[in-house]
C-alpha cells in the first residue's frame, strides 16, 4: 500500500471518528424534551412538515420520508419556498419540524407565520440560544458539534448527528403506535416485505370476476360462463345451494374429457368435476397460495370462508402482477 493510501484511509477513519464522536453526544444529550417532541408528535391531529436549508433539509426530507413510511403522516417542504407561499401546506394542527444546525438560517422567517397557523414547532438545533431555539414549542439541542470537514465548515457530523436523532424520534414514535409488519407493508405494496405480507385477498378475483356455477348446470352452462367472465379465466368453480365449493373443472379436465367421451359436454358439471379441490382460506397470505399452485402444478386456486363458502379465485396471472411467481 502507497503512503497515499494509507494517508487517505487514516483520513477516512477521522471523518467516520468524528461522526461517531458526535451521535454518542446526541445519545447522551436525550431527555425530556424527546420525550416531549413524541408526544407532540402523537398528539398531531394534521401532519408534520419538516423543513430546513441546505443539508440539513435534505436530511429533514430522509426524516420526512421516515415518518411516513412508519405510521405518521408527513410531508417536507423547502423553507425558501415556504415564505413564497407553501405555507399554505401548513395547517392548524400540523406539527412543523424544523432542522438548522444554527438555528439562524431562512427557516427563521418562518416562525411568526407558524405560529399565526397554529402549527406547533418541534425544533433540532445545535444553538439553543438561537431564534428557531427561543420560539420552538419542543427543541431538541443537539449541542456544538465539531464537523468533520478539515475546513470545519462543511456540515458533516452535524447532519449525520440530525438523521439519527431524526430516524430516534420517527421510529420512538412508530414503537408507541405499535406499528407493526403489517402496517408497513400496507405502505410499502411494492417492497418484497409488502409482498410477503400480501393477504390472498389483495390478489384474488372476487365473484364478479370469478366463473361460478351451481351444481345442477351442465358442463355447457359452465363453459359458457367461463367465456362469460371478465378477463382470462382458465377453471369454473362449482358450489353447492349455500355457496360453498365443492369442486372445480378447469381447461386441462376439458381436454382431457373431450378425448374420451365428447358427449360429457351436454351431461352434468357435478359428474365431471375436481372435488375438495385444493382451495385456501381468507386471511392466508399470497405467498402461502403461490406455494400451493407452485407445488401442485396448478393454475387457478379457489378462495373460500371459514364456511367453506366461494368467495373468489386467485389466477396464476395475478401472482406473476404482483411478481410472487416468476415468469
Amino acid at each position: 500500500m502507497s503512503q497515499v493510501e494509507t494517508d487517505d484511509l487514516a483520513f477516512a477513519r477521522k471523518v467516520i471518528d468524528a461522526e461517531v464522536c458526535a451521535l454518542q453526544s446526541v445519545r447522551d444529550r436525550l431527555g425530556k424534551p424527546f420525550s416531549d417532541a413524541i408526544e407532540a408528535l402523537l398528539g398531531c391531529t394534521g401532519r408534520v412538515v419538516v423543513t430546513g436549508i441546505g443539508k440539513a433539509g435534505i436530511i429533514g426530507q430522509k426524516v420526512s420520508a421516515t415518518l411516513a413510511s412508519t405510521g405518521t403522516p408527513s410531508h417536507s417542504i423547502h423553507a425558501v419556498d415556504a415564505v413564497h407561499g407553501d405555507l399554505g401546506r401548513i395547517v392548524e394542527g400540523d406539527v412543523v419540524l424544523v432542522l438548522s444546525n444554527s438555528g439562524e438560517t431562512e427557516v427563521v422567517e418562518l416562525l411568526p407565520a407558524v405560529k399565526r397557523i397554529g402549527a406547533r414547532i418541534i425544533a433540532i438545533t445545535g444553538n439553543a440560544q438561537s431564534t428557531l431555539g427561543k420560539h420552538a414549542d419542543v427543541l431538541l439541542d443537539i449541542g456544538v458539534i465539531a464537523e468533520a470537514c478539515p475546513l470545519g465548515l462543511a456540515p458533516s457530523a452535524s447532519t449525520t448527528a440530525m438523521l439519527a436523532l431524526g430516524d430516534a424520534l420517527a421510529l420512538a414514535v412508530a414503537n408507541r403506535r405499535k406499528f407493526n409488519k403489517e402496517d408497513y407493508a400496507l405502505y410499502h405494496p411494492g417492497g418484497e416485505l409488502g409482498r410477503r405480507l400480501l393477504k390472498v385477498e389483495d390478489v384474488m378475483r372476487g365473484l364478479d370476476q370469478c366463473a361460478h356455477v351451481g351444481e345442477e348446470a351442465t358442463v355447457i352452462q359452465a363453459l359458457e360462463r367461463i367465456d362469460a367472465t371478465p378477463g382470462r379465466a382458465g377453471a369454473v368453480c362449482v358450489t353447492d345451494g349455500a355457496g360453498a365449493l365443492i369442486g372445480i373443472f378447469t381447461d386441462g379436465d376439458l381436454r382431457r374429457r373431450v378425448r374420451q367421451d365428447p358427449a360429457f359436454l351436454k351431461g352434468p358439471i357435478s359428474a365431471v368435476i375436481t372435488r375438495r379441490p385444493k382451495c385456501i382460506r381468507t386471511g392466508s397470505l399470497a405467498q402461502e397460495a403461490a406455494k400451493i399452485l407452485k407445488e401442485n402444478r396448478i393454475d387457478e386456486l379457489p378462495v373460500v370462508d371459514n364456511q367453506g363458502r366461494l368467495c373468489g379465485i386467485v389466477d396464476v396471472q395475478d401472482l406473476l402482477a404482483v411478481r410472487l411467481i416468476a415468469p
